[in-house]
């Protein structure tokens, strides 16, 4: 996507004694809430499933999800074998050459042709987190195979962008030359540079996203394909390694990143690397770097943000709260205290989801999306959906059948999350579905340069602008790409050089993915990764 900033907020340092008071305090707040939690008993029932889906297939969520699977297939870069999108065919496969490596696999970025290690290391955990938690409701329709293949096209492009330990390549292609062309990838002519990271220049929160991606990618290709998930739990340890030694942002390195993604800051990329690291491995000493040794200083204990490509605070807190839900051997008292604290945490923002919460947030259009910002507002939607839903199945299956928000308790709260799946998909003042390809009113001019040049178009870098600003619907149908959303108005101009509202990403398509993965049926969550 062509351009985003977030703020970055972090706590300063949480002594042991605090962080025992405060736990202390929970317990007898929810303590003196008995009463008034038991008064309101009935309105929630004792079962061991509390759900708003029923037990079967939920149609439409499965027909958006197979679509919204195809959109992996329009970014793929590299020697095309099989792939379900007619008009996309072979590029970049000369991608790394200029350093004697094969960067041709990966995934363009979103509208562009340009190949974003740290979105891209984003997308492939993402994918690897819905495909763990959701692979047997993937597989019921018929999605996992698909989930699966577009998974490893990216993790095989990792795997070439880290030659060595401390390097990694995370850019291919120059933004500034891409964006004075508009052409199709197979007829792409402009110089296509690399870009990297090492000791001398760092990018913490590229490598440890990176990480986090193979670390949770090996998880998934563990009883598939044990060799290729040994040699990614290999990269992933040899990048955390590299990113936690040499720490330094990417966008103080390399200043020219700051344009498009632009970081702000790498603890949360830390924690959440660590994070996929314990559940890859088991290995107490990643659990302790997420807890005491680092948790006070990165995990912005009670001050939950939105979960985003930038931001993997929400994120860390729900997963670690998993281990609080399911339990571990043999953890200290410490490291129990600070599995507590991400939860609180995690719960914080969960009640703030919640539309009639005392603690709901305010960032919400009227018809109630998740609006934080112009810029691709439903990932913001999209990615707290997908955590709600994740959290509720989390309480589901631990049999914990209530949330407590300052006074008022509720149950499981994956209403709100299909309340964001069904605005994406057309319940909105618009009745415009954001998914291209479901249902009748979508998107027609979608920015996206493979999607809006015939196939057999004749046009070179400068002239194929006249597609860009052409007014005719898009002869290629990019099915499954999910555009970047509304205005906090809830309008939206499906005009093709509006980026801002109109152009896709592989880490929007990642989200939508986990999203109706894990609401197309009924899930059940194992309790162990």
């Amino acid at each position: 996507m062509e351009g985003e900033e977030k703020a970055y907020h972090r706590e300063s340092n949480t002594s042991w004694c605090c962080k025992l008071f405060l736990l202390l305090y929970i317990a007898l707040v929810a303590s003196a809430s008995t009463f008034t939690i038991l008064r309101n008993f009935n309105l929630y029932y004792h079962s061991s499933r509390v759900s708003g889906r029923p037990g079967g297939i939920v149609q439409n969520y499965s027909d958006a999800l197979g679509l919204a699977t195809q959109f992996f297939d329009a970014q793929k870069s590299g020697k095309l074998v099989v792939n379900r999108v007619g008009w996309r065919g072979d590029s970049g496969l000369r991608d790394g050459s200029e350093e004697g490596l094969d960067l041709s696999k990966g995934m363009y970025d979103a509208g562009d042709l340009i190949k974003f290690g740290f979105p891209m290391a984003f997308t492939a955990t993402v994918l690897s987190w819905s495909i763990l938690e959701y692979g047997e409701q993937m597989k019921k329709v018929k999605q996992l195979g698909h989930a699966h293949d577009s998974l490893k096209w990216i993790t095989d492009y990792l795997i070439n962008a880290h030659p060595s330990p401390n390097v990694l390549y995370i850019q291919v292609g120059d933004p500034e030359l891409d964006h004075k062309c508009w052409q199709r990838p197979e007829t792409m002519t402009e110089r296509r540079p690399l870009v990297q990271i090492n000791t001398s220049f760092p990018g913490t929160e590229v490598a440890a996203e990176t990480a986090a991606a193979m670390a949770s990618a090996s998880l998934v290709f563990r009883k598939i394909d044990s060799a290729y998930s040994k040699l990614l739990l290999k990269h992933a340890k040899q990048l955390f390694v590299f990113a936690d030694t040499y720490r330094g942002s990417y966008s103080i390195s390399i200043p020219q990143v700051q344009q498009f993604y632009n970081s702000s800051g790498y603890g949360d990329e830390q924690l959440w690397a660590a994070t996929w690291l314990y559940h890859a491995t088991g290995e107490v000493d990643y659990l302790r770097y997420v807890t005491e040794q680092n948790g006070p200083a990165f995990a912005n204990w009670g001050s939950p943000s939105w979960f985003s490509w930038d931001d993997k605070h929400a994120a860390t807190q729900v997963l670690m709260s998993r281990i609080s839900f399911f339990g571990a051997k043999d953890l200290s008292m410490a490291e129990n205290i600070d599995i507590q604290m991400y939860r609180k945490t995690a719960e914080v923002f969960m009640c703030g989801l919640i539309p009639d919460s005392p603690t709901a947030t305010s960032d919400r259009t009227d018809n109630g999306l998740i609006w934080v910002e112009e810029w691709n507002c439903l990932q913001h939607a999209l990615s707290s959906a997908f955590l709600a839903v994740l959290y509720s199945d989390y309480m589901v299956a631990s049999q914990t059948e209530m949330l407590y928000c300052d006074g008022k308790i509720y149950n499981p709260v994956e209403s709100f999350a299909i309340s964001q799946a069904d605005y994406a998909l057309g319940k909105n003042p618009m009745k415009m579905s954001y998914l291209v390809g479901y249902g009748s009113n979508y998107p027609q001019q979608v920015h996206h340069r493979g999607s809006s040049i015939p196939v057999d178009a004749d046009t070179g870098c400068s002239d194929g602008f006249k597609w860009l600003y052409s007014p005719d619907p898009n002869p290629n149908v990019a099915v499954g790409a999910l555009v970047g959303g509304p205005f906090q108005n809830e309008s939206y101009m499906d005009i093709r050089n509006n980026s801002m509202q109109g152009e896709p990403s592989t880490y929007n398509s990642a989200l939508i993915v986990a999203l109706l993965s894990g609401l197309v049926s009924t899930s059940s969550v194992a309790k162990h990764l």
